[in-house]
């Protein structure tokens, strides 16, 4: 199964990270140049485990994925339900750690493309498509983490437990 990830150091705390990643709106918007639009399914106004997503990205695909993890502040993971004619699955996760300077982020996509017969050439194009994609996204999200919109929004998910780009 092909996997893309990419990584980045960001100067908040593990807590603060894990809840830029899982802002949604106009707030989302800010930082992930990916979504369109996303809103939660079944009536779920937060995320968590079960929990299913629409998501349509910024050239018109759509997608619903379901929350198959949500542990704050260390890791986050979902797989698509629906998607796009060309994956036969799609899952994505987080993981947060605690380094010098702030925290690690990693974002990993684990993918399967379809038909099987297209799957070796397809696979070989979706590294590298989603490759450069997982990058983009993660340089937003470090300039989230930097964000005073994206970090209130940050602390409102958190319960309002910080104080401005840095709490614990």
């Amino acid at each position: 199964m092909p996997v893309v990830q990419a990584e980045v150091v960001v100067p908040v705390s593990p807590a603060v990270a894990y809840a830029v990643s899982q802002t949604t709106g106009d707030v989302r918007r800010r930082w992930d140049v990916f979504i369109r639009a996303q809103h939660f399914l079944d009536d779920a106004t937060l995320p968590a485990k079960g929990v299913r997503t629409a998501t349509r990205q910024r050239f018109g695909l759509s997608m619903t994925t379901r929350y198959v993890s949500y542990a704050p502040p260390t890791n986050v993971g979902m797989v698509m339900e629906t998607g796009p004619w060309f994956f036969r699955s799609l899952g994505a996760g987080w993981r947060f750690e605690e380094v010098p300077g702030g925290t690690r982020a990693v974002w990993k996509y684990s993918f399967r493309c379809r038909p099987a017969w297209l799957a070796p050439i397809a696979e070989r194009i979706g590294v590298v498509v989603l490759g450069r994609e997982i990058r983009r996204r993660i340089a937003g999200f470090a300039r989230g983490c930097e964000d005073p919109v994206v970090l209130a929004a940050a602390d409102a998910i958190r319960g309002g437990k910080g104080k401005g780009p840095d709490p614990t």
